[in-house]
Order: structure tokens, then C-alpha cells, then sequence
């Protein structure tokens, strides 16, 4: 792969030390988290390159945007992304894990944004930071609902990507942390394909639940117009 950096229309992203790449995830769940509520601190968590703060950095003027990488290839890399881009005045890496940081930090966050490693199966590759990045047991979902349920403000956002076979069961997890879904965008490659991903919007509140779809090609690399209108403040050639 190539280690040139990854250029959208107002920063620019090295990854070649990160063990996962910038990925349509991020992206998609960057442009969808709502900014509406105009959050004043946003958390990143498991930043990986910090394309999601970057992207949030963009879209808001939040004073304190944060991130927690427990990679120190991925943290080092985060950092430097953050201090070369527009707003390295905004945004901080911390390098802990997630249990560690929520047991040791009494803020609270108006929006709180994750992109989880959600690959469960049982056997490890040979690149332990891409397993670190990738598996499941280096961020299970029942520590992330618990580290959101503890940092996130009463009136705050957490949105997450995951799986869309994981949807019931993290929906169900996080009501156990009254955390209730608000919105959900269901993703798929094409009209012809199954749904693939669910970005949902949690709160504390119980809100009457929107749920929408996004088809992302028409064919390949002819983009549908919905995608291109979620993601054309972003990627150079839309």
C-alpha cells in the first residue's frame, strides 16, 4: 500500500504506521454524527489515524476535541496527523485504553464517536497491531457502552458503526447503560446487496427512532447522490 498520505479537501491523513486504514466506515460515520447540538467537547475513541476528530474538527466548533489510541504506532501517527492539520489547536491523543482513561477522567463529552474493531472470530493474523486494531476482545462492546454510559453528558450524542448483525444486540446491550437509539442509517454496497453497516445515534433519552438507508454505488465507482451528498465536504473528487 502505498504510504503517501491520504488527502480529503481540508486536511490530510498518514497512515502508513496504523495497522487499519482510512476506511468508507470512518468516513460515512464522520460526515452522519449529528453536530447539531453544537458539542462543545467531542471524544474519539479508538482513533486509529483520528480521521473521525479531524473530520468532526471540520464540521464543528467544538473547543476540545479528544481522542484515546491504545496503539502506540496508531497514537504517534494520530498525534502527528492532529498537529499538521487546520485545527492541531482543538485536538489532543491520549495514549490509554479505554477502561483505563474512563476510570481516570471526570469529563463529560457532548458527543462521544467510535469506529470499534467488531471482528470476533477466534484466530489472530500475524500483525499483532492489525489484530489489536481488528478483533473484537481489544474493545468489546460491553466496555464501550460501559466507558460511554460513564463519560458521555446528560444531553449528549454517541454515535457508533457497526456491523448490521450486531444492531440488535448492541442496541440491547446499551439499554442496559440507558443508552437509547435515536437514529440508525443502515448501509449497503448496492441496491442489490445486503445491508452491510449500522451507524446509530444513542442518548440517555428516549426519542422517537428515524431510521434511513444509504446505497453507496450505483455501480462500481458510480456513486449514488445521497452518498456523494454525505461525503462531498470531504473527499476531493466528489
Amino acid at each position: 500500500m502505498s504510504s503517501a498520505p491520504f488527502k480529503f479537501k481540508q486536511f490530510e491523513i498518514k497512515q502508513d504506521c496504523c495497522a487499519m486504514k482510512i476506511g468508507t466506515d470512518s468516513v460515512l460515520l464522520g460526515a452522519w454524527a449529528s453536530v447539531e447540538h453544537h458539542p462543545f467537547a467531542i471524544l474519539d475513541i479508538g482513533a486509529g489515524t483520528g480521521i473521525l476528530s479531524l473530520m468532526l474538527a471540520q464540521r464543528t466548533n467544538a473547543q476540545l476535541i479528544e481522542a484515546i489510541e491504545i496503539d502506540t504506532n496508531a497514537y504517534e501517527q494520530c498525534t502527528d496527523n492532529f498537529e499538521n492539520s487546520p485545527w492541531s489547536d482543538r485536538l489532543f491523543c491520549y495514549h490509554a485504553s479505554l477502561l483505563e482513561y474512563t476510570e481516570e477522567v471526570d469529563d463529560k463529552y457532548d458527543s462521544i464517536v467510535c469506529n470499534p474493531p467488531f471482528y470476533s472470530e477466534d484466530y489472530k493474523t500475524e500483525n499483532a497491531s492489525r489484530d489489536l486494531a481488528r478483533f473484537q476482545d481489544a474493545m468489546p462492546f460491553e466496555h464501550l457502552v460501559y466507558a460511554v454510559s460513564k463519560l458521555l453528558s446528560e444531553n449528549g450524542l454517541f454515535s457508533v458503526v457497526i456491523p448490521f448483525n450486531e444492531e440488535k444486540r448492541f442496541i440491547e446491550l446499551a439499554s442496559k447503560f440507558n443508552l437509547f437509539p435515536s437514529r440508525i442509517l443502515h448501509v449497503k454496497g448496492d441496491s442489490h446487496s445486503n445491508i452491510k453497516r449500522s451507524l446509530i445515534e444513542f442518548s440517555f433519552q428516549k426519542r422517537e427512532l428515524s431510521i434511513s438507508e444509504l446505497i453507496i454505488e450505483n455501480g462500481r465507482h458510480n456513486y449514488t447522490e445521497d452518498y456523494i451528498n454525505l461525503t462531498k465536504d470531504f473527499y476531493l473528487k466528489m
